[in-house]
């Protein structure tokens, strides 16, 4: 259990209805954020968090599929994957305002294995990774000098991205959509390391595997981190202070855990959620905000406010992103 001392300071900065499955964003570098809203398929713009905030959350857009992950792939041009369709989209934001048309376009509709896109990252300029919870592997995007289109291949299928297939279990994102209970799910790159991490929800591990930085290709294979926690969600990583911010979502907390296997076993601790805290409930992302000294001391979280069971606040509140000062 965290003490008071240690415990991080939550702010919810933005909020969304109830039952809006908020399920990932992006910091832009001005503090706004972007985030998609899976089960109303659609894209917000949330401000940069100020005590004397008069504007509230604003609709982006709507989209045909359900809008999972983000990438920034360079400023102000940010990529949206969604899937049923599996697609990968591109907004440029570079002369948007909030509440104007924005300019979107379709950069790739995959292949029909592609079976549920969850969370992505930018492993190299031009490169995006994609993680496929349903088909149990990563997807390697590789952009168009112009940006405005891609191709995609695996990049890696491994045991460990193996999706639970117990009908009873499945995950029903929406009233009509569902999915196995999925496998690989959060995925980010550690480019110190050279080193891509991704959790692995039904198998609930945490695991890292090399890759060339010239190919950009794994290397070998991959290593669990760390067993034994509800990851089902996505992530963010301090490579300074060597631990990433795992998300449990349906379990409402907040684990940090060292990227180092050798200590993760020893150090990995819960931050948030012992006892449950109600601004808390449903966490499935998180991203580093983008003012000077926030990188591994401020984050922001998307939150489903409880729409997901099992709820065991047995609450249900508005979807809200979460600042959290470590």
């Amino acid at each position: 259990m965290t003490t008071e001392n240690s415990r991080p300071k939550l702010t919810t900065v933005a909020t969304l209805p109830e039952h809006y499955f908020l399920e990932n964003l992006a910091v832009r570098a001005d503090g706004s954020m972007l985030v998609t809203a899976l089960n109303r398929r659609e894209l917000w713009w949330a401000p940069a968090p100020a005590e004397d905030a008069t504007i509230g959350a604003v609709l982006v857009d709507r989209l045909e599929g359900l809008p999972m992950s983000i990438v920034e792939a360079e400023p102000d041009v940010l990529y949206v994957s969604s899937m049923a369709p599996a697609t990968l989209d591109r907004f440029d934001l570079r002369a948007w305002t909030p509440g104007a048309p924005v300019n979107r376009t379709r950069v790739l509709n995959f292949a029909s294995q592609a079976a549920g896109l969850n969370g992505s990252c930018l492993l190299a300029p031009g490169v995006i990774l994609v993680a496929d919870c349903a088909a149990g592997l990563i997807w390697r995007v590789d952009l168009s000098d112009d940006g405005m289109a891609g191709t995609a291949k695996v990049w890696l299928k491994h045991d460990s991205m193996a999706p639970g297939l117990d009908p009873e279990r499945a995950v029903h994102l929406t009233q009509t959509f569902s999915i196995p209970y999925p496998g690989v799910n959060g995925v980010r790159t550690a480019e110190k390391s050279n080193h891509v991490y991704f959790t692995g929800s039904w198998e609930q591990i945490f695991v890292r595997v090399a890759f060339d930085p010239d190919t950009h290709e794994p290397v070998g294979e991959p290593e669990v981190v760390f067993k034994g926690i509800h990851a089902v969600d996505d992530f963010c990583m301090d490579e300074n202070k060597g631990v990433a911010y795992i998300t449990t979502h349906i379990d409402n907390s907040l684990y940090s855990v060292p990227l180092d296997p050798g200590v993760a076993a020893k150090e990995t601790k819960l931050i948030v959620g012992d006892p449950i805290d109600d601004r808390f409930l449903g966490p499935s992302s998180a991203a580093w905000g983008r003012q000077e000294g926030d990188y591994g001391r401020v984050a922001y979280f998307t939150t489903d406010g409880g729409h997901t069971p099992p709820n065991n606040s047995g609450l249900i509140r508005p979807s809200a992103v979460v600042r959290i000062e470590f």
